[in-house]
């Protein structure tokens, strides 16, 4: 009876249940088999025909009982990762934590994971508990032990459409209860990223963390801070696109988890102004994934970060600087703040820089302007950026139905409407006065009158920086008293169909 308290405090499952599973046949756990991947199904065959046990396992498994079709298949066997690459045509080693083989079948890629051992005492590990290296192999139930969640640890046959459950993931899934396995503050030290995970599940799946699963996290949070860059990336792309977006970023906040990961974030969310805008953004990308749409990390990202390089762009303008070079050194300093929690890879802050780049440009709608924007070839990025500002009020809903509009109407349409705009700049600059200065101030109106005449679209990279552009930019050129940048490739035509990415 003692023990079974304890067990109960601790949040242990039973020695019995988790060294022998509870088989679970079609009628019992419901799974369609037409929703297993062909590519699954063939790997678990070639396995199991070479004397191996094979098995999707994990989160597909999970999906499966909840009769979502599944993302991503893992397979889990007893073959080495030596003998499953020995299988099959198109298979690849990769990891240093645990060893995995990725399988490919064109440009579908399966995960095959050895059963992991349990005796992890003398892995390597850092001053915190975390585990640096761990390939030691073992049995199915010692695999089970080693899952993070009950209900990520299921086993699922497609020979015999059997399900193998060694922790009653089944029945967490059924009351909707998200339950660790083991204790908690042990795992969680093991891994420190699987609070981000409970927060993620719990948010998508609409489940709640277990008591004696949650208790902990507020506490050893800071452990993410150990934590490699890149994982952390990793995680936070699956959380922002897991289609519940916003309901994970206000449990991280809950849970104490945000702070290292977007440090400015939580100031921005107090925000009325700035809450509403990234609630906007989130509520966006939520929509497409629940469409099926493809999603941007490049705009996830900057919607993210919007509001940081505000501040600091409004700052320095307060200061003295020009809006574009304020722009410029306010994007850079929020994006070499973020890439050292983040590890934001090169293609993405470039993709982050180009949308905000963009936002001041939209306000020349001038000559030959709105047409040179229209040919950029993130334009579509850009736009729905400016929408979601207009949106949230921090500029004029009136900029955004102009585009909308211009974007929109045909060729004759559109020359009519720059007219209009271009006829009311020159009226109002006819009636403004000559105005007498210094040589800089004569040397700012001159950059004025250059950009009116036909602004070229100052990038917010330095020359050379930019490697998701279709084709290099051309070399800069003096104009004025700064030097102006063209454009940095675009397609033929104008995007034609929504999108952000």
């Amino acid at each position: 009876m003692i023990k079974k308290f304890i067990r109960k405090i601790l949040g242990v499952k039973d020695a019995h249940n988790s060294s022998e599973p509870e088989i679970l046949g079609p009628e019992q756990h419901g799974i369609d088999p037409k929703m297993v991947s062909s590519n699954a199904v063939r790997v678990t065959s070639t396995l199991q025909e070479a004397g191996f046990e094979a098995f999707v396992v994990g989160g597909a498994v999970r999906d499966l009982l909840l009769g979502v079709k599944p993302k991503d298949f893992d397979i889990a066997t007893n073959a080495t990762p030596e003998q499953v690459k020995k299988l099959f045509r198109r298979a690849f080693i990769i990891g240093r934590r645990f060893q995995i083989v990725h399988v490919m079948f064109g440009q579908d890629l399966l995960e095959v994971t050895t059963f992991r051992g349990s005796a992890i005492d003398n892995a390597p590990k850092d001053e915190h508990g975390r585990v640096l290296r761990d390939n030691t192999f073992g049995s199915q139930a010692e695999d089970a032990e080693r899952r993070d969640f009950t209900i990520n640890a299921m086993y699922y046959n497609p020979a015999t459409q059997q399900v193998l459950d060694y922790h009653g993931g089944i029945r967490d899934i059924r009351a909707k209860l998200l339950r660790i396995i083991g204790q908690p503050e042990t795992r969680y030290r093991e891994d420190p990223v699987r609070m981000l995970r409970v927060v993620r599940f719990a948010a998508k799946l609409r489940f709640e963390i277990e008591p004696t699963t949650n208790a902990p996290i507020a506490v050893m949070a800071p452990l993410i801070n150990n934590v490699p860059a890149a994982r952390v990336f990793d995680e936070m792309l699956k959380l922002l696109m897991s289609g519940s977006a916003l309901a994970c970023l206000l449990q991280l906040r809950k849970a104490g988890l945000h702070h290292g990961l977007l440090p400015l974030l939580d100031v921005v969310l107090e925000q009325p102004l700035g809450f509403k805008f990234v609630t906007l953004a989130l509520e966006a990308t939520d929509k497409r994934i629940a469409s099926g749409k493809t999603v941007s990390p490049g705009f996830l990202f900057a919607s993210l970060l919007w509001h940081q390089v505000l501040e600091k762009w409004n700052a320095y303008q307060a200061s003295g600087e020009f809006p574009i070079p304020a722009l410029h050194i306010a994007a850079d300093e929020v994006l070499e703040s973020q890439t050292e929690k983040l590890a934001l890879q090169r293609k993405i802050g470039s993709d982050m820089r180009d949308i905000w780049a963009m936002q001041p440009r939209f306000e020349r709608r001038n000559g030959k302007n709105p047409y040179k924007l229209l040919e950029h070839v993130r334009f579509r990025a850009g736009y729905d950026f400016l929408l979601l500002r207009c949106a949230s009020g921090e500029i004029e809903q009136e900029l955004g139905d102009w585009w909308s509009a211009f974007y929109e109407a045909d060729e004759t349409v559109r020359a009519e409407m720059v007219t209009a705009i271009s006829s009311g700049g020159a009226a109002s600059k006819r009636k403004r006065a000559p105005r007498r200065g210094t040589r800089h101030e004569e040397g700012a109106e001159a950059v004025e009158a250059a950009d009116d005449d036909g602004f070229e679209g100052d990038e917010l990279h330095a020359e050379g920086e930019h490697e998701g552009d279709t084709a290099a930019a051309p070399k800069r050129r003096r104009r004025g008293p700064r030097r102006k940048r063209g454009e940095g490739g675009a397609p033929d035509t104008a995007p034609t169909t929504p999108t952000i990415d």
